[in-house]
């Protein structure tokens, strides 16, 4: 009942190819190989601690000047609504006279 019968190992080939397609099952296996060295890579001690930096060419050596980037855009201020004792004057009383 395993895959150890040819038949059952291109029986899924075949499933495999109907269900990603082609283009998509050399990605596939390329991620998963590079996932399993990873976690290989992680669970066995290494027997160097720092990982390995790739050689600069000259170009990638000379610094660089720096590209100025665009302010953002600045909305206008926005005036703070008015307090309740600005938006309406306060009424005035009558004044009785005797």
């Amino acid at each position: 009942m395993g895959l150890d019968n040819p038949i059952h190992i291109a029986f899924l080939v075949v499933i495999l190819l109907l269900v990603f397609g082609a283009k998509r099952l050399p990605e596939i296996g390329r991620s998963l190989g590079s996932g399993m060295r990873e976690f290989k890579d992680s669970v066995s001690p290494s027997h160097t601690e720092t990982p390995q930096q790739p050689a600069l060419t000259p170009a990638a050596q000379q610094p660089q000047a720096p590209v100025a980037q665009p302010a953002p855009a600045q909305a206008p201020p926005v005036a703070a609504p008015p307090t309740p004792a600005q938006a309406a004057p306060a009424p005035v009383e009558p004044q009785h006279q005797a």
